[in-house]
Formats: structure tokens, sequence, C-alpha cells
């Protein structure tokens, strides 16, 4: 399985109401963050793998490179039950 195949099926194991930061997802890969940057740029299935619940480290949203950008992103993390202050996810909601 290709490092792509090993993000999407982490991404998938992600619970409602949560999200995981590239630095985690990277870490138990154990691949670089970028990796986990460059997997989600090329996901071809933004419906079945929600890349959309990958966050910096610090909470901050990040980017998005699916239709509708980080505004589409937020949406997307409010329906899922995501609280976002200042342009950030609770800590809390990180695991």
């Amino acid at each position: 399985m290709d490092y792509r195949a090993k993000v999407y099926s982490l991404l998938r194991k992600i619970p409602k109401g949560n999200v995981m930061t590239y630095k985690s997802i990277a870490s138990t890969l154990g691949i670089h963050p970028r990796a986990v940057a460059m997997a989600l740029k090329m996901n071809s299935n933004p419906v079945k793998i929600s890349c959309y619940k990958v966050v910096h480290a610090d909470g901050r949203i990040g980017g998005y490179s699916c239709e509708g950008g980080i505004k589409r992103k937020i949406e997307l993390l409010k329906k899922d039950g995501i609280k976002i202050v200042n342009g950030k996810v609770d800590k809390k909601l990180i695991i």
C-alpha cells in the first residue's frame, strides 16, 4: 500500500466531531507532514475521504484544494459539529 492509500485509510477512521493534524497523521504513518498534504491535495474522492478533517497542529484550519476552498472546508467542519473560533478548531477536538 502506498503512502496515499495509508493516509486515506487513516482519514476514514477519524470520528465525526474530531479532526487530526498533518503532523499526527505523518507521525502515525512514519512519513513527512508535507507528504500528508500532498496526498490530500491529490484526493480524487473528497466525499468518501474526508480530507477537510485535517488541520494544523495549533488548530488553524489550513488549506483545502477541493471545490469551494477554505470556505467550503469550514462549512464541512461546522456541519460535522466542529466549532471554529478565530480561524482555529478547539484543540480538544484534535485526536
